[in-house]
């Protein structure tokens, strides 16, 4: 699963990392250490320059709603419940299957975070929960793969420029090894020499595709535990995923 991660690339940085034709971006987001479910974040799509327009489709920056929202939905507040879209299941499943056929998008991030049990125990006498940070060892931008949709808002008029509501989903894949230990399954990564086949909407074939659809490579990212801090959404800032000293971390982890 994937629940939260970091964000806090400017939208010129991810336009020139993802060769982004145009920016559909009205107002920048703020660097944002603890995207959580709901909030707007930054997708890369690939879309003709308009309806009614014959050109190619282009590369353009976004910004979406993590928590995706089918076309056929009835009541929007389904997407707090679809932030996430199995790698196994994600070319039938109903709610995300034409998204999967046409409408593939890339979600930039400096990294995820999950929560390990510890043997420590809460209170409450729960396993404590240690999060950690993942990201690439060169840390640079996680390319995560992810669908998006376009919800019709029946409620309001046909010149409501608010009438569409745009959200995306995270395809998820089982850990690889050596994060695997931390929690079982991990966003999917889309190398570089196939983000354009993965974003164009003129790629068909659920073969073709899912081919498309590679776990990242052993060794390629590194985990870390950090503060507690992140476990609460109204936390924010850039001291959520700096490591933790030594003598903070529970001894099963060191």
């Amino acid at each position: 699963m994937c629940g939260r991660y970091a964000s806090s690339r400017r939208p010129e940085d991810l336009i020139e990392e993802f060769e982004v034709v145009e920016s559909r971006v009205p107002t920048p987001l703020e660097p944002d250490y603890n995207v959580a479910p709901t909030k707007e974040v930054y997708a890369v799509v690939e879309r003709p320059p308009s309806k009614e327009s014959e050109e190619p489709p282009e590369r353009q920056l976004r910004v979406l709603t993590w928590g995706l929202v089918p076309s056929w939905a009835k009541d929007p507040s389904i997407g707090n419940r679809m932030i996430n879209a199995r790698m196994e299941t994600v070319a039938e499943k109903p709610a995300y299957k034409r998204a999967f056929a046409r409408r593939r998008c890339l979600l930039p991030a400096d990294g995820y975070f999950e929560w390990y049990p510890t043997s420590q125990l809460t209170q409450a006498g729960k396993p404590r929960k240690q999060p950690f940070f993942i990201r690439p060892k060169d840390h640079g931008v996680l390319a995560m793969a992810g669908l998006y949709e376009i919800w019709r808002d029946p409620s309001k008029a046909d010149d409501d420029p608010d009438r569409f509501r745009w959200t995306c989903t995270v395809i998820t894949t089982d850990a690889e090894d050596s994060v695997g230990h931390i929690h079982d399954r991990m966003p999917l990564m889309v190398e570089r020499d196939r983000w354009h086949e993965w974003l164009d909407p003129t790629v068909e074939g659920q073969g073709n595709l899912l081919d498309l659809l590679v776990p990242a490579a052993p060794g390629q990212l590194e985990a870390y535990p950090v503060s507690t801090l992140v476990s609460n959404v109204r936390n924010n800032g850039p001291e959520l995923v700096e490591p933790l000293p030594l003598d903070d971390v529970p001894e099963q982890l060191r």
